[in-house]
């Protein structure tokens, strides 16, 4: 019985960025992420043992958006892997990390980059 264990809405002060000044001072993210995995150990005995406890998770999530990246991609890939190398019962890891009010010389809310993996 596969079913998937989400944080959404997750809020970060990093310092991810291609400009100095993003590097420097920093900026507000948004994290979404949800793993697939199976549900029927967990489900039968009522124990974390064969599920994902979202503690892990954060701790993940928040690990890689304390070291500075210049792309959202690496950050994304960096935190898929340590999920999929840290978790072994997880079968795909969907992510979306946002970066609230980009420095692009315009009004937009946030930059989003998507990224999902399946274990092989």
């Amino acid at each position: 019985m596969n079913g998937k264990v989400a944080l959404e809405g997750l809020e970060f002060h990093a310092f991810h960025g291609v400009y100095p000044h993003e590097r420097e001072s920093g900026n507000w993210f948004e994290v979404d992420i949800a793993v697939e995995t199976d549900f029927s150990l967990a489900a039968a005995n009522d124990e974390l043992i064969g599920t994902v406890n979202y503690e892990t998770l954060f701790r993940i999530v928040k690990e890689e958006m304390e070291q500075p990246s210049k792309l959202l991609e690496t950050v994304a890939e960096k935190i898929i892997t340590d999920v999929l190398t840290n978790l072994t019962t997880v079968l795909s890891v969907d992510l979306k990390i946002s970066k609230l009010n980009p420095p692009i010389g315009g009004k937009c809310k946030k930059a989003t980059v998507s990224l999902s993996k399946r274990r092989t």
